[in-house]
């Protein structure tokens, strides 16, 4: 029997690449934001010779963005390979002990288009990442995913660490946009095959 074919990650947005679900982080989605400036990872991507050489040829990355602890994968083999920084939310950063992390309490800018947002309550350090680009684009992580219609809505799991606290956070959350911030675009962490090909999530304006 052959062995299974890695498949490469796809754009499903101007410079945003979604990564097959990779097994170490639960089935989650890993996506890399490639910029003129700099390239960043949201979560961790299965780590073989077929990413390796993808994030290889578009000039490695900057910053491995982690949403939540369930998306850390092989964050200290992919660090420590290419050289990127880790930023994850401070209540988190224990988990990450073998390296050296950038952490952050409500907000922290990676650089001017791309901007990490604390959102407790699927985990304690659970974060999205917002960028500026393609019209506006919020990596949830699982804070936010995809219902059985395709919508952004938080869902409750075994695993969700405080519910009622998760519920404030999405309210606070769509505050934010699109009244301070343009929103085109939804990256879910996980469930992506729920949105059946689209890639992502687009809210209406």
């Amino acid at each position: 029997m052959k062995s299974p074919v890695n498949k490469l990650p796809t754009e499903i947005l101007p410079g945003i690449f979604a990564f097959p679900p990779n097994r170490e982080i639960l089935g989650g989605t890993a996506y890399l934001i490639a910029t003129p400036l700099e390239n960043v990872l949201v979560d961790s991507p299965a780590w073989n010779d077929v990413n390796q050489q993808f994030i290889a040829d578009r000039g490695g990355v900057k910053w491995l963005a982690i949403s939540h602890r369930g998306g850390i994968g092989q964050t200290t083999a992919i660090a420590t390979e290419l050289g990127c920084e880790v930023i994850i939310q401070e209540q988190e950063a224990y988990l990450l002990p073998e390296i050296k992390v950038t952490t952050f309490q409500q907000k922290f800018d990676l650089n001017d288009s791309i901007h990490a947002i604390w959102t407790p309550g699927h985990s304690p350090g659970s974060a999205c990442f917002y960028y500026a680009g393609a019209g506006g684009v919020l990596f949830t992580g699982r804070h936010l995913l995809p219902d059985q219609f395709g919508a952004a809505v938080p869902l409750r799991t075994a695993k969700t660490f405080h519910w009622l606290r998760q519920l404030r956070s999405v309210d606070a959350i769509w505050r934010q946009f699109p009244s301070q911030q343009p929103l085109s675009h939804i990256c879910p962490g996980a469930n992506t095959g729920l949105l059946r090909g689209k890639g992502s999530i687009l809210i209406e304006s």
